[in-house]
């Protein structure tokens, strides 16, 4: 049994910033694919090469299945979610563009935008978020503006775990004739999402979390009657004549020698989540996150983020407990319970200021589909000792 701090058995609610355990799986099949398929895909045609560009194919179609994309080959991979959402935001964007995003953005999604502002004039309108993390949809609609070219989202909140009205977002953009960027860090995998139905333009994923894959996996779907200018130039192991990207995808967006290795692990991920389907995922997610949700609301001294019990939220909890440094709680729950956590402000400064946590930041739970009900608990009664401590 792998051992967590003080060499206590190891109860991992780090979920939302890397998934573990993986299916068993995803190891053999990486495994398999550094021993058989390790050569360059798209580069030679040898039968090596060519097994590795069906290992791309195929990981490219599981995920069309999973995200209803007509296309596979509209799925560019890339290293994990920050770029992909870089490539979608800096490729799209042009000189003068107005952008519309939300005040619980992860900073993969902040900080392009805001590169964009400095270095090409693009205008941004945040819409703010009440303190459970939902927004007015009408709010969204009066700050569309004629040069509005895109509203860019995340799909659930990373520290409070609210989801968004990604489909209501989605039918506004079409109607006005934006696109629709969604960042699906946190609901890849344990949510339905459905790209044409909900209308969504760009779909940035990551390989590591909810689709169970190793790190260094990710990828964006983009809609065919979109071009975006590459975010990297260079070898494809097509068109190589050209001076230029070539025209054709995914190759325009995958200069250089793929993470096949790593794409082997994701394929065989995203096949357990098909598997076991994503409504099976995310009903055990719910649960778990559930019971997680109503034990800290029990305990004196804690404050919870994010949507009251009830309401949609992904598998975050994140919050506040009296007295005490949120680092400092994470320390403890690590060194003497052997539980993994996150604190800290998670990477969203605008999410803290919409929870009211700049001046503390949180300490963040995430179950994922392999924990169990008994780890919760053990959870729960860690923060109770911990808070009672604090209370003396």
């Amino acid at each position: 049994m792998l051992q967590g701090g003080g060499d206590k058995p190891l109860i991992y609610l780090d979920n939302a910033a890397t998934s573990w355990p993986k299916p068993p799986s995803v190891a053999e099949a990486m495994i398999r694919c550094l021993n058989e398929a390790a050569a360059n895909p798209g580069r030679g045609s040898h039968a090596m090469a060519v097994k590795a560009s069906r290992v791309l194919f195929e990981a490219r179609k599981k995920l069309a299945r999973l995200f209803n994309i007509a296309n596979p080959n509209d799925i560019a991979f890339t290293l994990n979610t920050t770029h992909a959402l870089n490539l979608a935001i800096q490729g799209w964007l042009r000189p003068g563009d107005h952008v519309i995003t939300t005040s619980v953005e992860h900073n993969s999604i902040r900080r392009p935008l805001e590169a964009m502002r400095r270095t090409r004039g693009v205008d941004i309108t945040y819409i703010p978020a009440d303190s459970e993390g939902q927004i007015d949809l009408n709010r969204v609609e009066a700050a569309i503006r004629d040069r509005t070219t895109l509203i860019a989202v995340t799909h659930a909140s990373n520290l409070l775990g609210s989801v968004l009205p990604v489909r209501e977002l989605g039918a506004l953009a079409r109607a006005k004739g934006a696109k629709l960027l969604v960042d699906a860090a946190q609901s890849a995998g344990a949510m339905p999402i459905d790209v044409e139905t909900m209308n969504i333009d760009m779909l940035a994923f990551p390989g590591h979390k909810g689709l169970m894959g190793p790190q260094g996996t990710g990828g964006l779907y983009i809609h065919p009657d979109i071009e975006l200018e590459p975010l990297m130039y260079g070898g494809t192991g097509s068109h190589s004549e050209l001076a230029d990207q070539p025209a054709v995808r995914p190759d325009r967006y995958e200069a250089g020698t793929m993470n096949t290795v790593g794409i082997a692990g994701l394929s065989a991920g995203v096949q357990f989540v098909l598997d076991e389907t994503v409504e099976r995922i995310g009903e055990k997610e719910k649960h778990l996150t559930d019971k997680l949700l109503r034990g800290l609301l029990n305990i004196p001294g804690v404050r919870v983020l994010g949507p009251a019990p009830g309401k949609p939220r992904a598998a975050v909890v994140s919050f506040v407990l009296e007295g005490a440094d949120p680092s400092e709680t994470a320390f403890i729950l690590d060194q003497h319970y052997g539980i993994a956590v996150r604190s800290g402000f998670h990477c969203t400064p605008l999410g803290h200021e919409t929870a009211g946590t700049t001046g503390t930041g949180a300490v963040r739970a995430s179950p994922g589909y392999f924990t169990t009900d008994e780890e919760i608990d053990s959870f729960i009664g860690a923060i109770e000792e911990i808070a009672a401590a604090f209370r003396k």
